[in-house]
């Protein structure tokens, strides 16, 4: 900072004032369309991220800590590739974003986040999965799994060129809404629900980022420059809805995650019931119930095609719930 300082004359304070918001969006026009030669690095890197995960994958049971596994994520990234692409979420409490792995021992009956990425000649890859530590899915952790993986493998079908990221996290939000309300855990008018943030009580981040040279690729740039532009802004008064990343339209060439999640946050719930928040579309006397829960979240990279999209990697990571359990279970 100090240098910088002294060959621009200008104060770190002052530095992003200064910057050059030309430079900025060429920056940024130029890295968000990635060439053939980065993805093939990229679907390389996924290719790590693999062998990542599935070994933790192999590696869950009861009595096993969570600082264990993921490490062992961490050293196959430094085998495999650089290192790691951020620092690796291997976590019981699902519900916590950005779960450190812990002394704390896998419990049976519990549910594992593992969300990790790998970088490699200089691209990330980032992926979660979310396993029944036991091997075996309860029915009440299938239910809300389920849903969470419709709503991840309903992005193949909406995300293409032209589209809003914007639009499909909201066609996500009102899939999650619809089957929210299935189970009773949600009510009322879904588009309604939506609009007024009501799923964010379960879904309280944006569906994805750009990713690339960086895991939020650009983001030190300026998020409102890299995932938004003059047509599509940011909504940061809404709950969730502020922490949506990526809004603007699709390009062919552009790679986004898509990483929907539902989440069970015990402080959450009092706060929204005891103020009464959306109290209309939420059934907060059921969701009581599942503050013991933890969090379920399913992630991979996606690269928008000409026609559409396709999940980079040349191998997709165990996540369909039958796929998932067979290979935890025939594979030790």
């Amino acid at each position: 900072m100090i240098q910088i300082m002294d060959l621009l004359g200008i104060h770190p304070s002052k530095q992003k004032d200064a910057a050059s918001l030309p430079l900025i969006k060429a920056v940024v026009k130029m890295r968000a369309t990635k060439e053939p030669q980065e993805i093939a690095i990229m679907d390389s890197a996924c290719d790590v991220g693999y062998v990542m995960h599935t070994t933790a994958q192999l590696l869950i049971k009861p009595g096993i800590t969570e600082r264990f596994i993921g490490g062992q994520v961490d050293g196959i990234a430094r085998s495999l590739s650089s290192g790691t692409s951020f620092a690796t979420i291997f976590s019981q409490h699902g519900e916590i974003m950005h779960g450190n792995p812990s002394d704390a021992k896998l419990e049976d009956g519990r549910l594992v986040l593992c969300d990790a990425g790998c970088e490699l000649e200089d691209y990330c890859s980032d992926h979660t999965r979310t396993m029944p530590v036991n091997g075996k899915f309860t029915q009440r952790q299938l239910e809300i799994y389920s849903i969470v993986e419709a709503c991840h493998d309903y992005v193949l079908e909406v995300a293409k060129p032209g589209v809003k990221y914007m639009d499909v996290h909201f066609a996500v939000c009102r899939m999650m809404t619809e089957r929210l309300k299935e189970l009773g855990l949600m009510k009322g008018d879904t588009d309604e629900a939506v609009r007024a943030g009501a799923h964010a009580m379960f879904l309280p981040h944006g569906l994805g980022h750009m990713i690339g040279m960086d895991v939020h690729d650009m983001e030190g740039l300026g998020q409102i420059y890299v995932g938004f532009d003059d047509e599509t802004r940011p909504n940061l008064e809404q709950f969730g809805t502020n922490c949506l990343r990526m809004g603007r339209r699709l390009e062919e060439g552009f790679v986004v995650t898509d990483e929907p999640g539902i989440y069970f946050i015990p402080a959450l719930i009092d706060e929204w019931k005891a103020s009464g928040h959306c109290k209309e579309f939420l059934n907060f006397d059921m969701l009581e119930t599942y503050k013991d829960f933890g969090g379920i979240r399913i992630e991979d990279d996606v690269l928008i095609t000409k026609d559409g999209c396709r999940f980079l990697g040349s191998k997709r990571i165990p996540y369909h719930p039958a796929e998932l359990e067979e290979y935890m279970n025939n594979n030790k």
